[in-house]
């Protein structure tokens, strides 16, 4: 991806804070849009006064124009780099969602935001940590971290899922690993994506999002082109649990292709129950990033 893709963002509400930005604001100060009219004591600028207002008001006073500013919004990425986000063809799915880190960086400090980073796979990832902050630099740090730590990141998990049932305990973990990423997060106004293929129970999910509730939350489903379209020609299927390692054969008869698209389809229906319940959009990632898209996105949700 060229480093200097970007996409363009805002969020659907109105956001508190009194650093200037690109997002409608709910506080008052140095913008465009008018609000109202203030008495020039309450509201001390006198290069906001309004002449016609003020001799038509009722009381004997000088009255300026008060407008709501805009403001900039911090940004959180939760991450899953559980071992799942390994998988993909031509680039891994943890590559692609580099790739995405990476414009997201410079689309927030094109508009003056603030940037931070979680991550989880059985529980938190505390070394792929980032604090919300601005620089130039910060998407490009924050995605070499996701690409150069990709060999630490499988021997974390490896370490991780010695002596336990991997294959679902790893499913309980990832959404109890998001639960802990959304913990730091609670409460706050900003714009959060969360991350993942979503590979693993959505019961416990809800509770999650409840907790991001003041948040705009971008679900971003990121999956490869081989785990949604199953191959035309072969019969025989070598497979492997990204998550236990356990590898086994496939017979792929018309009715299991048949049933695995079935199964993405169903799963579609599934995130968007989920999501949809709590007015939430998910963004569908496969194969490669494209930032045009999720400008697109953005539009849609702020139209």
């Amino acid at each position: 991806m060229n480093g200097t893709a970007e996409f363009h963002y805002r969020l659907p509400m109105r956001a508190a804070g009194a650093r200037p930005g690109s997002h409608p604001g709910s506080s008052f100060g140095s913008g465009q849009q008018f609000a109202m009219h203030g008495r020039l004591f309450d509201y001390p600028d006198p290069r906001r006064l309004d002449l016609r207002a003020s001799l038509r008001a009722a009381r004997d006073e000088w009255l300026v124009r008060v407008h709501l500013q805009r403001v900039a919004v911090s940004v959180f990425v939760i991450v899953d780099v559980s071992a799942s986000m390994q998988f993909g063809t031509h680039k891994t799915k943890l590559q692609v969602v580099a790739d995405f880190v990476e414009a997201l960086g410079h689309s927030a400090f094109r508009v003056g935001d603030r940037l931070g980073m979680l991550a989880f796979d059985s529980g938190e990832r505390d070394d792929l940590f980032m604090p919300a902050r601005t620089g130039r630099g910060t998407g490009s740090l924050l995605a070499s971290m996701l690409r150069e730590g990709v060999s630490d990141i499988a021997d974390h998990q490896a370490n991780g899922q010695a002596g336990r049932h991997a294959d679902r305990q790893a499913e309980r973990g990832s959404v109890e690993g998001l639960r802990r990423c959304a913990i730091r997060i609670a409460g706050r106004q900003a714009l959060v994506f969360v991350v993942s293929d979503f590979h693993w129970p959505l019961a416990r999910l809800s509770p999650v999002l409840d907790m991001l509730v003041h948040a705009c939350v971008v679900p971003m489903v990121v999956w490869d082109a081989a785990e949604t379209t199953p191959p035309q020609h072969a019969s025989l299927l070598a497979v492997n649990d990204a998550e236990s390692g356990e590898e086994r054969r496939v017979w792929l008869s018309r009715g299991a292709r048949e049933r695995w698209r079935a199964g993405v389809a169903r799963r579609r229906d599934e995130l968007a129950a989920v999501f949809g319940a709590r007015g939430i959009q998910p963004f569908y990632v496969e194969g490669a990033f494209d930032p045009e898209a999720m400008s697109r996105y953005f539009l849609e949700l702020t139209v």
